[in-house]
């Protein structure tokens, strides 16, 4: 189930947000509305529960537990007594007050821990303590400080769907279990995978309830959250930052569009070692693989297609039968893009901007089609090394403007959403007639592509080099071919949503 948290700050824009949150049919977006009263500062409770689309929760959360209530614990006591009377659904309450609530009625109660710090190690200890009170749903909200702490959420919703903790004198209660923060937010995509009893999704950006929450449209029309069970198969980036990516936009509607139960997810993964080996027990069925670990990720895979061994960077990750196996479409995609426009590329002299995995990549493609390759690298020495390793020229960075070039790539990252004021080398480099290919994408007119443009170059930008390595990925994965135009329609549409108004 959907939860969506109404955290206005008055009583009318309450109501109207519960209206919103409750809609029917296509506008439905909460399966149960959460009312945080703490956020409210008079709150009319029989105003607010007198005509609920949906189950409702109350809430009053005090300020120890990272909400807004600051007054007399007695009277929020009182106030969510005054919902159980007004027959409010759930109540919410913290785990070190519950033995002051006495009176629940019909009301299903929810106790909650909160770790605004961490996740810590012992959540199998915590679920007993608060288990073991007379609450009938337990609810354990931590911080994810790295990506591997939505481990321990996942092991421990897990043991609770399959019974394992078990005691005594009660079983299992129903858990509600997911990490804050950016890098918890996989956890609350996942949470109907692996049992929790609901996860939450805010009405609409600025009105979350908790860091990292991600919206209830999001959840559902990206995510397909309401499709998720425990049978969906796993797929993800593996970048920092990841946020700006269309990953999770074209896969997920790829997914959705060939009925394929899976799910694809950003990885923000700053660890890349203790990433692999412990997100191996998801079974993560394949994996993107992006800006800065391209070439980092190749020491921990199992295996390495020939290309990607020969370029030995890896954009892409297919698990076989447990088998971590790094691929490379990233050198195929480029040089689709580039032959699409300029044709036969022998002999052209290209002048590569960057020195990365994308960069070996193309330029492996590069010197396969007998081009003229010069690198250059804000970092001279990564330059130097690379084209030591391909056989082919390097410049000084400094030197970028004394190249002779007919053709001019950007691999680098440099002018990419939200930094699009960006360019990554000099304007003095343009010449009218030369062609200027951004592998950049969001947005799809970078600053370099518009510099060029007014300069009298050709211009390539980065999206079909985007959707082909995607695309490649998606038949890697599936063995489905890959809607490439519902991919490239979802992309266009999604940066047009995104352009500032």
């Amino acid at each position: 189930m959907l939860c969506i948290p109404i955290t206005a700050d008055t009583n009318e824009k309450a109501l109207q947000d519960i209206v919103q949150a409750g809609g029917e049919g296509h506008s439905r977006l909460a399966d149960v509305i959460e009312i945080r009263l703490d956020y409210i500062s008079h709150p009319d409770l029989e105003r607010l529960l007198s005509h609920r689309p949906k189950p409702i929760i109350v809430t009053c959360r005090p300020t120890r537990e990272g909400g807004k209530f600051d007054g007399p614990e007695e009277a929020r006591i009182r106030l969510l007594e005054k919902a159980v009377e007004l027959g409010a659904e759930f109540i919410d309450i913290e785990h070190d007050s519950i033995q002051h609530f006495r009176n629940r009625g019909k009301s299903k109660v929810i106790v909650s821990y909160h770790n605004f710090q961490e996740t810590p190690d012992n959540l199998n200890e915590i679920y007993t303590r608060l288990s073991n009170s007379s609450a009938d749903i337990v609810k354990i909200v931590t911080t994810a400080r790295e990506i591997t702490d939505n481990l321990n959420v996942f092991h421990l919703l897990e043991e609770v769907s399959r019974g394992v903790l078990q005691y005594a004198h009660t079983a299992c209660k129903p858990v509600i279990a997911f990490c804050m923060g950016e890098l918890g937010q996989i956890s609350r995509i996942l949470a109907p995978k692996y049992g929790s009893y609901l996860t939450f999704g805010s009405l609409a950006v600025g009105k979350e309830s908790a860091p990292g929450q991600l919206t209830a449209k999001e959840m559902r029309e990206v995510y397909h959250i309401d499709k998720i069970d425990k049978e969906t198969a796993l797929y993800g980036l593996i970048g920092n930052p990841v946020g700006h990516s269309m990953g999770p936009y074209i896969h997920n509607a790829a997914f959705g569009e060939l009925g394929i139960n899976a799910v694809y997810l950003p990885f923000k993964v700053e660890n890349l070692k203790e990433f692999v080996q412990g997100f191996k027990s998801l079974n993560v069925q394949g994996y993107s693989v992006t800006i800065p670990h391209k070439e980092a990720i190749v020491p921990h895979l199992d295996g390495l297609d020939p290309l990607a061994r020969e370029i030995c960077a890896v954009n892409t990750v297919v698990n076989k039968a447990g088998k971590l196996i790094g691929y490379n479409t990233d050198s195929t995609a480029a040089l689709r893009e580039l032959e699409e426009g300029l044709g036969d590329l022998k002999g052209k002299k290209v002048t590569l901007i960057g020195a990365g995995g994308a960069a070996r990549a193309i330029a492996f493609g590069l010197k396969q089609r007998e081009a003229k390759i010069t690198l250059v690298n804000r970092t001279n020495e990564k330059a130097r090394r690379l084209a030591q390793e391909l056989g082919c020229h390097y410049k000084r960075f400094e030197d970028v403007t004394k190249v002779d070039r007919e053709v001019l790539i950007n691999t680098t990252s440099v002018g990419m959403y939200p930094r699009t004021d960006d360019i990554p080398v000099p304007l003095e480099v343009f010449r009218p007639g030369m062609w200027v290919f951004d592998i950049v994408y969001n947005p799809l007119q970078t600053r370099l592509l518009k510099e060029a443009a007014e300069r009298g170059c050709h211009t390539l930008d980065g999206l079909k080099m985007f959707l082909y390595q995607a695309a490649q990925q998606f038949e890697l994965w599936t063995g489905h071919p890959a809607p490439l135009q519902l991919m490239e329609r979802v992309v266009r549409e999604r940066l047009i949503q995104q352009k500032p108004k």
